[in-house]
């Protein structure tokens, strides 16, 4: 019988991305309260395709303004409680709780791999011409597979990581229903013609 409170996927999912911020020092850059988490529904309940995404809130070097194509561009800001947010975490749901447990950990690792390690609301840029993946998305996810067993050596407390062991239908069937925070993704605009 499922219980009456609603589960809380992203209060959920920030609780665990905190607890990695604080244990792996690759990670302890990250300034979880300026992380907006958020989750979209997944357009087809198909398994492949987007499970989640970072998107950051500044350009190159935490710039306010890119050029690019000759015009200037900014980004839609965003604030929570008055502090401003330098980034968006979103998961796709159902998809990204239909894969298997080692698989959501290594997502959610993924994604926060992906901050700068200055936190100023760009990615992390790696060297060579795919900075974003390295030369290889696989051996991208490896590392992090790798970053995965050693935050599960760790022991973190199971009440953080429990709720990744289930499926959606199974929140569901737990809870009645999964709530959390939605936002769009914010914009970029344009802030005049030509540079």
């Amino acid at each position: 019988m499922p219980s009456d409170r609603a589960f809380d996927f992203t209060a959920a999912m920030r609780r665990l991305c905190v607890d990695v911020t604080e244990r792996l020092p690759e990670f302890r850059h990250v300034r979880m309260e300026e992380v907006a988490v958020t989750f979209a529904q997944a357009r087809r309940r198909v398994m492949h395709g987007l499970q989640a995404k970072l998107t950051p809130l500044r350009f190159e070097g935490g710039a306010l303004t890119t050029n690019h194509r000759g015009r200037v561009y900014t980004i839609q800001r965003w604030y929570a409680d008055e502090r401003e947010m330098l980034y968006v975490l979103t998961f796709y749901l159902p998809r990204f709780l239909e894969q298997t447990y080692r698989e959501k950990l290594i997502t959610v690792l993924h994604e926060l791999y992906h901050i700068s390690p200055q936190f100023d609301g760009d990615i992390r840029r790696l060297a060579g011409h795919y900075h974003v993946h390295s030369s290889s998305q696989k051996e991208y996810d490896r590392h992090m597979a790798r970053m995965v067993d050693r935050y599960l050596s760790l022991k973190p407390p199971s009440s953080l990581h429990e709720f990744l062991r289930g499926s959606y239908s199974d929140l569901v069937a737990q809870h009645g229903r999964v709530v959390g925070v939605r936002m769009p993704i914010p914009k970029l605009l344009p802030l005049s013609k030509s540079a």
